[in-house]
């Protein structure tokens, strides 16, 4: 096992960060670190216990270039998209601030994407197109909770990650690049994969809990 990072378990929770400016782009990943972490990833709860997911590690340069073209192609849509960062509007000066500067680091991420030593795509067994609400969730509640495993798994070793799904606009010009089965696999996020500039992340500012947390009624 890898040297880690030596947190809480609060202080990994709450450190997480979507790291793109701060993704070390020229530092080498051993890809020993990648299989712990895809190993403990494999220790979240799947639906049935189906255990259907799948990890896509992306490491050739070509390849690399590829996918990222894929998203840098999704990311000119979201750039003007009403939901994108950047044009979310709350009144709250230091709330818009912020998502000013995450729309900013979006933009160098999808600048950079093909630079991270690694790409992973987690996927999903069967296609959840058109599913009943119950059987989506289940699709999803067996492979989102590992992903987040394996991104705090990399957080403990030093490694950054980003959740994205920008390149899902354009799903299977992705899955014909690197040979998944479209019609049976259903890819659910892209992320970069990098050790990071310095290890030392703050807890990110969130709304309040009363205004998300609802006790008996909405």
């Amino acid at each position: 096992m890898a040297t880690k990072l030596t947190l809480t378990s609060d202080e990994l929770l709450s450190t997480t960060r979507a790291v793109r400016k701060r993704l070390d782009f020229d530092q080498p990943v051993d890809r020993s670190l990648l299989t712990e972490c895809i190993e403990l990833a494999t220790q979240a709860p799947s639906g049935s216990n189906m255990q259907g997911w799948h990890f896509v590690v992306v490491e050739d340069p070509a390849k690399k270039m590829a996918i990222a073209d894929i998203y840098r192609k999704g990311f000119a849509l979201y750039r003007d998209a009403p939901f994108a960062a950047g044009n979310i509007v709350t009144g709250e000066p230091d709330r818009d601030a912020q998502q000013k500067r995450v729309m900013g680091s979006a933009e160098f991420l999808a600048e950079n994407f093909h630079r991270a030593p690694f790409l992973v795509i987690p996927c999903i067994e069967g296609r959840i197109d058109g599913m009943p609400n119950m059987m989506a969730s289940s699709s999803l509640g067996s492979i989102l909770p590992a992903t987040w495993s394996f991104m705090l798994a990399a957080r403990a070793r030093g490694l950054g990650t980003s959740w994205t799904t920008i390149h899902l606009m354009f799903e299977e010009e992705a899955a014909d690049v690197l040979g998944i089965p479209f019609q049976d696999i259903t890819q659910t996020c892209l992320t970069p994969v990098a050790h990071t500039i310095g290890t030392d992340f703050l807890p990110a500012k969130r709304q309040p809990l009363d205004r998300i947390v609802h006790w008996d009624t909405w």
